[in-house]
């Protein structure tokens, strides 16, 4: 197992890459929305910038995760892509401050998913590169905490700096770019010493394409994130204004509730995901954590229907943070034994990645015509319903699952 410096190195890098890139997706691009095209108009470009910016992401995780199994050089595989991805997400999140169209927003978000995924599809696959597979469950407790304590960060920075445009965006990409790059400096990453054969031009089209006959658990596992990831994408990338219009909070108000909401999620999380994590490794057990807490989500998603108070809000926001804390320990530990290829795991992880990067795509887009359909921009029962369907699907997903215990 590596060394504590490594592992705060880790941590503080996972950490740091999602304060800088969930931000904007939680709270960030909603308030710079607002202040470019108004109130009304902003849930529905909310879902335009989202879902671009998301289709850079689904095609950049594979493809820079092939390439960073592939590089050579003294840096290593991971450092290099590690390093360019945070500067550039850094420099496209400056463009995004200081845009004023929604279409500059669109190209600035678009850029910040590529650099983005670059660092984050290195970074991850530094998992199977350095960490043994009995352990696998416990480090992916340890992610969700740190990629959790990310995203609650990034909210409290947002609602303090909502009024300086500037500070709420390169806040957060400062934080991004130290955190990744102390990582770098920390992570023993040996240089690939032999230059791999030079890939044809089909090769690259097959980054996207596992064999479903060949590893149909792969597959199977991908479609439960999927399913999971969407369904979760539908309510958080409207959280904001679900917020302003189901429980009657102004922007300000509802920006500070989002907050303390995650900060109960992130508590929920943190009381959970060791535990959770360190009892699937001891049992050597995966697929029934995944299941069990996938369901619990679905049903405290669909639960949001009836809710229009702040305290509801809460308490079904800690139930979220349980099941989550449960579920990340153990899908992740799951994704890693299904591996179609463990030796260049990257690639693998990146086509994975899609199921992440996926539901940011199509989430906003599908979300924000939900909303449209017999309410005029509101209609939060279909959206909600629609989400808590999907991720109960994705818990049925798990039950086909062979390889795995």
């Amino acid at each position: 197992m590596p060394r504590i410096p490594y592992l705060v190195a880790f941590g503080f890098a996972q950490f740091a890459i999602f304060v800088a890139l969930l931000g904007p997706v939680l709270v960030s691009l909603g308030i710079k929305l607002i202040s470019v095209v108004g109130e009304d108009d902003a849930p529905q470009a909310t879902g335009l910038v989202l879902g671009v910016g998301a289709i850079a992401a689904m095609v950049a995780n594979p493809v820079f995760g092939r390439i960073s199994d592939r590089t050579t050089g003294p840096w290593g595989r991971r450092r290099p892509w590690m390093i360019v991805g945070i500067v550039g997400l850094a420099v496209a999140l400056l463009a995004i401050a200081v845009a004023n169209s929604v279409f500059l927003l669109v190209i600035g978000w678009f850029v910040a998913q590529v650099f983005a995924n670059a660092a984050f599809s290195a970074y991850l696959a530094t998992i199977a590169d350095q960490i043994p597979p009995q352990r696998h469950a416990s480090i992916s407790g340890y992610v969700n905490i740190t990629q959790n304590l990310g995203i609650l960060a990034s909210t409290y920075i947002a609602s303090f700096f909502q009024s300086n445009m500037l500070a709420l965006f390169m806040v957060p990409a400062v934080i991004g770019v130290v955190g990744m790059s102390v990582f770098a400096i920390v992570l023993p990453d040996k240089p690939l010493m032999v230059r791999p054969p030079r890939m044809r031009a089909h090769e690259w089209i097959t980054l996207f394409w596992v064999n479903p006959r060949e590893h149909p658990d792969f597959l199977w596992v991908l479609l439960s994130r999927l399913l999971l990831f969407i369904g979760m994408y539908l309510f958080v990338s409207f959280r904001l204004f679900w917020v302003q219009d189901r429980v009657g909070l102004e922007l300000s108000a509802a920006t500070n509730a989002v907050a303390t909401a995650v900060t109960i999620y992130t508590i929920a999380l943190l009381a959970t995901t060791q535990i959770a994590g360190y009892v699937a490794d001891r049992l050597n057990r995966r697929k029934a954590p995944v299941f069990i807490s996938t369901l619990i989500f679905a049903i405290a998603t669909l639960f949001l229907i009836g809710t229009d108070t702040v305290g509801g809000f809460y308490i079904i926001e800690a139930v979220l943070g349980i099941a989550y804390g449960i579920y990340f320990s153990s899908n992740f530990a799951l994704v890693l034994a299904v591996l179609p290829d463990p030796n260049n795991p990257a690639k693998d992880l990146g086509v994975f990645n899609m199921a992440n990067a996926v539901p940011q795509s199509l989430a906003p887009l599908i979300g924000a015509a939900l909303l449209e359909i017999g309410s005029g921009g509101q209609n939060y029962t279909l959206l909600l319903g629609v989400a808590g369907v999907a991720v109960f699907l994705g818990a049925l997903a798990i039950i086909p699952i062979k390889s795995v215990r």
